[in-house]
């Protein structure tokens, strides 16, 4: 079942919190690399729980992580890393965090070889998935198969955000995501 089908089967509670996400966010791209490396640790931190664990978490990581400030994550000291393993507000997983930090000082070298994070995904697109995991795999930590497909996906980097009848398709490609950039 899609992202969009699964919705509109929810109870209300979980559906507000789904349908913001799906009717804003989701599939729609971002221009701003601390939105997009914001993006890839909430897609790491899914990995084995739920999406909506996550999007109840998504204000705890931002403020957790300086609000996705990929400089001053980068940056962060073993004092920093005790600090996210002791923060109820996130997944306190040290893979992650560590995985977080390590991503972010790679997002500044590639900041300083492309101009911007932004600037060396759309440098790689297009691509198939395939060849996008083992793109992020040979450049990011913890970054698998469905991390990288949902980052992607969610983006605008990759098709299949939403289903073709899903009100917010529309609204997507008006947005002119990579994917439909061929």
């Amino acid at each position: 079942m899609s992202y969009c089908s699964a919705i509109e089967s929810m109870s209300a509670e979980k559906k507000a919190l789904h349908k913001a996400y799906h009717d804003h966010l989701y599939g729609f791209p971002i221009d701003d690399d601390n939105e997009l490396f914001g993006r890839l640790i909430l897609e790491i931190n899914q990995a084995g729980l739920s999406w909506e664990t996550i999007l109840k978490k998504e204000a705890g990581f931002r403020k957790a992580y300086d609000n996705f400030d990929i400089a001053t994550v980068a940056a962060y000291s073993d004092e920093d890393r005790a600090r996210l393993m002791a923060d109820a507000g996130i997944i306190r997983n040290r893979l992650k965090i560590n995985a977080a930090i390590d991503n972010a000082i790679t997002i500044q070298r590639l900041q300083h070889e492309y101009g911007s994070f932004k600037n060396w995904l759309d440098f790689q697109h297009p691509r198939t998935k395939e060849e996008w995991v083992k793109l992020f795999k040979k450049t990011f930590r913890f970054t698998g198969g469905e991390i990288v497909n949902e980052f992607l996906q969610s983006t605008g980097y990759l098709p299949g955000a939403h289903e073709p009848n899903c009100a917010i398709y529309s609204k997507v490609l008006e947005a002119k995501p990579r994917w439909s950039q061929h």
